[in-house]
């Protein structure tokens, strides 16, 4: 039997980063994928939407060339959908390879990693099978990621339905859609297809958009999307999926029928933790994903670590990343040939994870809002600012909100929310005040350059500085 340091279970973002961390370290890793080496977010989640984003976002810029004071006159899109949208899917299709993960493989080969084609199972404490061979392990990384979410709709299955992965893959534009969830997958897909003449309904079963994002944020993105044309339904739910003329006629709870050609559903994704046989290693896995502590360690494992979509935890791909650094680390501490055992282990710190929808404009938090953080006995103060207060939102025509909450008792940012041109990138900012600590007086000297959408940050973080004076 042909035995490893480390067996990767799935190939996605942390399963290869620890691979490439391990191998480069001098230890024997196998990665163990059955379907695409990097898993979903190059080939069918984040640089797919993304570039069909750009696309829709030139788009409409093009079509406000007369606001802007671009042109005078100039094209229009009538009748022009299906053949822009048809150029959209082969530019999106060239930057992620046509789905081609030749290129991942090689690089990880290249770096001595063993790159096994199959599904893995764990047959017993230190074997996994891979199509009837094993492999033995001394430490087992499990990073499954996790599929789309189903909902239990009578009929759903009988009419054209696109998970999101399928959305993002297609040549096909329909011609009327309605969306099942008004998180972040169902806001960017919605914006993207609208902007393509999709005729676009949206049905989100909360009041608003995002869930528990800050609800001012997420109503200014409600306000973009019912702008780009898309129909919001909030508090409702499809109760029955039925054959239409279209396509799909779906029953709603209050009483209405939508017809559409295609229903996109997007109601959130469930961990792959089933069938790869962790319960033979006394693993109970939980409805929320697979259990794991501080160091990235499968709770009650010492030898079985998580990472990725599969835990639950933050689930995006910089988590992933992030937590497959922790992983390789201790991994490589716990054994150190060099002698230096039992050295201490890294540990995971979620405070400030930023969280983006990369809508246009881009929506992007990180900590807490005021509402959460009573709910953890913190006494927070929260100011806000629109955008449109700036100097560059008036030379670029745009606007937006940003909102920060601070801990009155500590003097410290501990969330931040916000909606504008680039929102996505700024929010690191605040992502760096959460997770270092930095006291208010300090953030409330920091010189923003002008005219930029930054100076927000400087004019509010005086702000809090000055209200908890």
């Amino acid at each position: 039997m042909e035995r490893f340091d480390v067996i990767g279970l799935g190939a996605g973002s942390a399963g290869a980063a620890v691979a490439r961390r391990v191998a480069k370290a001098g230890r024997s890793v196998a990665l163990v994928e059955a379907t695409r080496v990097g898993g979903e977010c190059p080939f069918a989640a984040c640089m797919p939407s993304k570039s069909l984003l750009r696309s829709a976002q030139v788009r409409h810029l093009i079509g406000r060339r007369r606001e802007l004071g671009a042109m005078s006159d100039g094209p229009t899109f009538d009748g022009d959908e299906n053949s822009a949208f048809a150029l959209a899917a082969r530019r999106r299709d060239g930057i992620v390879h046509h789905r081609d993960d030749s290129a991942k493989v090689k690089e990880l080969e290249d770096l001595g990693v063993r790159v096994v084609r199959g599904r893995g199972e764990v047959v017993r404490a230190g074997v996994v099978v891979v199509d009837g061979i094993e492999y033995g392990y001394d430490d087992l990384v499990v990073g499954t990621g996790s599929s789309p979410a189903w909902p239990s709709i009578d009929g759903l299955e009988t009419v054209p339905t696109w998970t999101s992965d399928q959305a993002l893959t297609s040549l096909d534009r329909p011609r009327s859609m309605a969306i099942l969830g008004g998180g972040a997958v169902g806001c960017e897909l919605a914006q993207i297809y609208a902007r393509f003449g999709t005729q676009v309904t949206l049905l989100q079963e909360d009041t608003g958009l995002l869930g528990s994002e800050e609800p001012s944020i997420s109503g200014r993105l409600a306000d973009v999307l019912e702008g780009d044309g898309v129909d919001l339904r909030f508090s409702t739910k499809a109760t029955r999926v039925e054959g239409g003329r279209n396509g799909a006629r779906l029953h709603l709870d209050t009483g209405l029928i939508l017809d559409c050609e295609r229903i996109l559903v997007a109601v959130g994704r469930v961990p792959n933790t089933s069938g790869i046989g962790l319960e033979t290693l006394g693993i109970e896995v939980a409805d929320g994903g697979l259990a794991i502590g501080e160091t990235c360690r499968v709770q009650g494992q010492q030898k079985v670590w998580a990472a990725g979509d599969v835990t639950a935890v933050a689930p995006y791909t910089h988590t992933a990343n992030y937590q497959a650094e922790i992983i390789a680390t201790n991994i490589l501490r716990a054994g150190d040939r060099t002698g230096s055992h039992g050295a201490e282990q890294l540990t995971a710190d979620y405070r400030a994870i930023p969280r983006a929808v990369y809508t246009d404009p881009a929506v992007a938090s990180v900590g807490m809002d005021e509402a959460t953080a009573a709910k953890k006995g913190i006494h927070a103060v929260t100011v806000a600012m629109d955008l449109a207060e700036l100097a560059r939102a008036g030379s670029d025509g745009d606007g937006g909100r940003l909102v920060l909450t601070s801990d009155r008792s500590r003097s410290v940012l501990i969330g931040a929310a916000a909606i504008g041109p680039h929102a996505d990138e700024g929010i690191s900012e605040a992502a760096l005040a959460i997770h270092a600590e930095i006291q208010l007086s300090v953030l409330a000297q920091l010189v923003h350059l002008f005219p930029t959408y930054s100076e927000a940050y400087g004019r509010l973080f005086q702000e809090l500085a000055s209200n908890l004076a």
